[in-house]
């Protein structure tokens, strides 16, 4: 690792097979805690490239444990995170909301290392089981339209670099590779990133693959769409600007959005939207984010139309009682 840390301090780059390598020797715990940290403070002071990307992404995907789903309608829906904001679980609950629509979804997620709570955090609080035992897995996706792979179950290897972010506390380039190393690999993707930059990366990185996607950044610093201005959004048919006017709504304040201070205060904001108590603001960006990933399977509906559709279905609580299904089964499985 000396010699790879010289190497890179005198601002050379990694090719993709090169940082497939050293993420993989990462795993195997070769190189001692100092010695990670410093490999991914690098990546804090400089931008990483798409080779190095794609290598960690590979490295990722091939020590992960297999999941054979068929993923042809399948989609993720989660974000980079690391963009400073503390909303509350925008893309959680959006998952809940799509699934409720019809729709499949795999959801990838993980503890929060850079925020507050993420997803599993959340889950985990209100009584959600992780597991990665494929039947359980497909039992859920067949009576709830939605399941929940917890990283850490599914990436092993990780496991020596886990306390080390967590010790760090900033997001580092395990933020980036988070949605993107999902072991399902799902055909359909509704993406956050936390800068513009990374939106690029990803753009290239999906551009090789058969996905049909969605890569939003938020031009006022999110990584999901938040309501609060203008949003840009890559997908393989091209680019474009979305904002409130495209769901006739009016735009929210970052206020309208905190995610709580705890894990607990968290879990409140989630079941109350769930159980329809919550704010319209936390209502609206939800259904705007639900419409922007069901636009992927149906391109000539209307973002007002999917958006009106998917509050349809939180104020009904349909979203809510999918929630409920899957917590129960998650319960009665493990």
């Amino acid at each position: 690792m000396k010699d790879l840390l010289n190497y890179l301090f005198d601002h050379n780059k990694l090719t993709k097979e090169e940082a497939k390598e050293v993420l993989i020797d990462i795993s195997k715990s070769k190189y001692n805690e100092a010695q990670v940290t410093s490999f991914i403070s690098i990546f804090l002071m400089r931008s990483i490239t798409v080779d190095e990307l794609e290598g960690f992404r590979q490295a990722l995907l091939e020590l992960a444990k297999p999941v054979n789903i068929d993923n042809t309608e399948l989609i993720d829906l989660c974000g980079t995170g690391g963009d400073g904001k503390n909303t509350f679980n925008i893309s959680t609950l959006t998952s809940f909301v799509v699934a409720a629509y019809g729709k499949k979804v795999a959801k990838h997620g993980n503890y929060g290392v850079s925020s507050v709570c993420g997803s599993s955090n959340v889950l985990e609080s209100l009584g959600y089981r992780f597991s990665n035992d494929m039947n359980i897995l497909e039992e859920q996706l067949e009576k709830c339209n939605i399941t929940f792979l917890h990283a850490p179950l599914f990436h092993p290897a990780m496991k020596f670099v886990g306390p080390i972010r967590k010790q760090m506390g900033v997001k580092t380039f395990f933020n980036m590779l988070g949605p993107i190393v999902n072991p399902v690999q799902p055909r359909y993707q509704s993406v956050g990133v936390f800068s513009l930059k990374l939106q690029r990366l990803y753009s290239h990185i999906f551009q090789k693959t058969d996905k049909k996607y969605n890569i939003l950044y938020d031009l006022g610093g999110y990584d999901e769409y938040s309501n609060t201005g203008t949003t840009k959004l890559i997908r393989r048919t091209g680019e474009k600007l979305v904002d409130p006017s495209h769901f006739n709504l009016k735009a929210c304040e970052n206020k309208d959005i905190f995610g709580g201070n705890t894990v607990q205060e968290a879990a409140s904001i989630f079941t109350n939207l769930l159980e329809n108590k919550s704010p319209h603001k936390h209502k609206e960006v939800v259904s705007a984010n639900a419409a922007i990933a069901l636009s992927l399977y149906d391109k000539d509906a209307s973002l007002e139309s999917l958006y009106h559709e998917a509050m349809e279905i939180i104020e009904s609580g349909k979203a809510y009682g999918t929630f409920k299904q899957l917590i129960r089964l998650s319960q009665e499985k493990t």
